[in-house]
């Protein structure tokens, strides 16, 4: 994704800017990607270091496509490649970020800019926020683990947080469409590969942080360390940090720059409910933020973790320039994420829900809140995806067999790995009895569930969400479990 306009830039200015000492010549580069699938003619090429390949080899293949200069390392430079201008620089995958904004006029410069970053929460308070601004007629844009909205035109993505070259050539063409708000979730990931250089935000906020993605991190410190490179001032200007998480406190201590607190119950937090009741679909809410406003009333979301996101949303919302008196008027318009304790009803006399829950604290979360809610059994289906951390399925299959009346563990993503492993892992400290059951074909897991569901009870399928398909040894089927709840619902007799 490209803005339409071209702007064409100066090689030889790079090097100015990146404070390269290498006589470039003076070439016009109207572009840049660090992927040859995203070459135009034009671009400057990106040869940046990989995991498995030094993307230098592509340099050839770049050219063919039209790539008119090249920015690599050392070792990039001294591979076989076309007489292409070149510039070498000690760390191109740390400044590819910077690079792009460069190319791009540093888009996020004329824009409201939210990142959002933590655990579980990311999606579902950067979708309110992304309505709170919509419901005010401000042109939004979004890019998160749903994809990317620019104003009413959506876009489908691979990742949470896209690649450094790819991000800013996003932001740019919203500055392009007149953008004025916009959200972004930001992942671990993201931070950590320098996928966010380049980019800095006018509030950075961070929700929690629970055990996941190990696999990567190696340990929680790691983790944590990660996320916190959003709270520098390389990256944003204020920060607003959930301080009902110890992470979040440890924020607060150690943030580079200004931060605002909110919590659910903290009255010494900035922002922080003075008052919350349960009613049927929602909460009635009360809440103070800073300078004693005052927003109240009907929230239309379920479960106590939507309390957390709701209020770091409104306070993320007036900190970027919206009337507490508006977001209070428009809460009760306010819908749940996609995939997000998402209901599917076909008129069944027991209550469905679609969770995208993968981390052993959403598990509890999301089971606690249906438990007090379900009139008769709570029947749940939950699976663990494959080439992910594997320390969390224990504890994923302890969540779901404490919690559940009826317990199904089954398949998510296994990727690469054996299905059959990785529940053996899930079960590995829980003794599944009758009318628990293991079942190995997700579909047949959701029937299942579906089958043996009487009025009253509620049916949760948790693990994907508003995912699309399963992958299974490389190759992604269709597989969207709305859909597949919705068909067992209809066949049940």
């Amino acid at each position: 994704m490209r803005p339409i306009e071209i702007r064409s830039k100066n090689f030889a200015d790079l090097a100015k800017f990146l404070g390269s000492i290498d006589l470039v010549p003076q070439v016009p580069i109207t572009g840049v990607t660090s992927n040859t699938a995203f070459v135009q003619p034009g671009d400057l090429f990106l040869a940046l270091p990989g995991g498995k390949v030094h993307g230098a080899k592509f340099i050839a293949k770049a050219a063919e496509l039209g790539a008119v200069a090249v920015v690599t390392d050392l070792e990039g430079a001294g591979m076989q490649f076309p007489k292409l201008p070149m510039m070498v620089i000690a760390d191109p995958k740390r400044r590819a970020g910077d690079i792009a904004a460069w190319v791009n006029d540093f888009p996020l410069r004329s824009i409201v800019s939210v990142g959002i970053t933590g655990t579980n929460g990311k999606t579902t308070t950067s979708s309110l926020l992304h309505q709170l601004w919509q419901l005010e007629k401000r042109e939004a844009g979004f890019i998160g683990t749903l994809g990317v909205d620019i104003g009413p035109d959506h876009y489908s993505t691979t990742f949470t947080t896209p690649e450094a070259t790819e991000l800013q050539s996003i932001m740019a063409t919203m500055a392009e469409r007149h953008v004025t708000h916009f959200v972004a979730e930001v992942s671990s990931h993201a931070l950590e590969q320098f996928r966010m250089a380049g980019s800095h935000f006018s509030i950075a906020a961070f929700t929690n942080l629970t055990q996941d993605h190990l696999d990567f991190h190696g340990t929680m410190a790691n983790y944590f360390a990660a996320k916190a490179k959003l709270f520098t001032t390389e990256y944003a200007d204020i920060g607003y940090l959930n301080i009902d998480d110890p992470y979040g406190v440890r924020l607060l201590e150690l943030s580079e720059i200004p931060v605002c607190t909110v919590s659910r119950s903290n009255p010494v937090a900035d922002w922080h409910y003075l008052g919350y009741q349960e009613v049927n679909g929602g909460y009635e809410i009360s809440l103070r933020g800073i300078g004693g406003i005052l927003i109240e009333g009907l929230l239309p979301l379920i479960g106590e973790h939507n309390l957390d996101n709701a209020i770091m949303a409104m306070a993320l919302a007036v900190q970027s320039g919206l009337d507490p008196l508006s977001i209070a008027a428009n809460l009760r318009l306010l819908q749940g994420a996609p995939g997000r304790l998402e209901s599917v009803n076909l008129g069944q006399p027991f209550r469905a829900l679609v969770d995208f829950a993968h981390t052993p604290d959403a598990v509890r979360r999301v089971l606690t809140t249906l438990r007090s809610e379900s009139e008769q059994r709570l029947i749940a289906v939950l699976g663990c995806g494959g080439d992910r951390d594997r320390t969390k399925r224990p504890l994923m299959g302890r969540a779901l067999n404490e919690l559940a009346d009826v317990a199904i563990f089954t398949s998510d993503n296994p990727r690469s790995e054996s299905p059959a492993a990785i529940l053996d892992e899930m079960v590995a400290d829980v003794v599944v009895a009758n009318p628990n059951a293991i079942i190995l074909d997700r579909r047949e897991a959701i029937a299942y569930a579906v089958a043996m569901a009487q009025p009253g009870d509620t049916v949760v399928i948790l693990g994907k969400g508003h995912e699309q398909g399963q992958e299974i040894s490389g190759i992604k089927y269709p597989f969207d479990d709305r859909k597949e709840l919705a068909s067992a619902i209809e066949a049940k007799p």
